[in-house]
């Protein structure tokens, strides 16, 4: 059974840093795009970074220059060191990954199950 397992959430005060991490478990034959999204109390859920499996990388304007996802494919591994955190960051961070289970089959998405990001002070 595939798992998407999140760590690094937490507690930050505003200017702080801290590095997410999506680790992709089970039987699988192939990863290619993963995604960082968030969603914040009363928002819908958004794009905040995706990163191919040749390591081509895309953020939303309001992370770019604070933000840098990153993968290690030999743990099967993506993560996003967020720097200079602000109160509008708050929210529930998802990774988020289309994988192949089997060769020759095609890619499906799967989830992780959210780790809560709160920057305040």
């Amino acid at each position: 059974q595939v798992q998407l397992l999140e760590s690094g959430g937490g507690l930050v005060q505003p200017g702080g840093s801290l590095r997410l991490s999506c680790t992709v478990s089970g039987s699988i034959f192939s990863i290619n795009r993963m995604d960082w999204h968030r969603q914040a109390p009363g928002k819908e859920r958004e794009l905040v970074a995706s990163i191919t499996s040749v390591g081509i990388t895309q953020y939303i304007g309001s992370v770019k220059g604070r933000f840098t996802i990153s993968r290690d494919n030999a743990k099967n591994t993506v993560y996003l060191e967020m720097n200079s955190l602000k109160p509008e960051d708050t929210a529930v961070y998802y990774c988020n990954a289309d994988i192949m289970i089997r060769r020759y089959q095609s890619y499906s998405k799967y989830w992780g199950q959210g780790t809560q990001v709160t920057v305040s002070s």
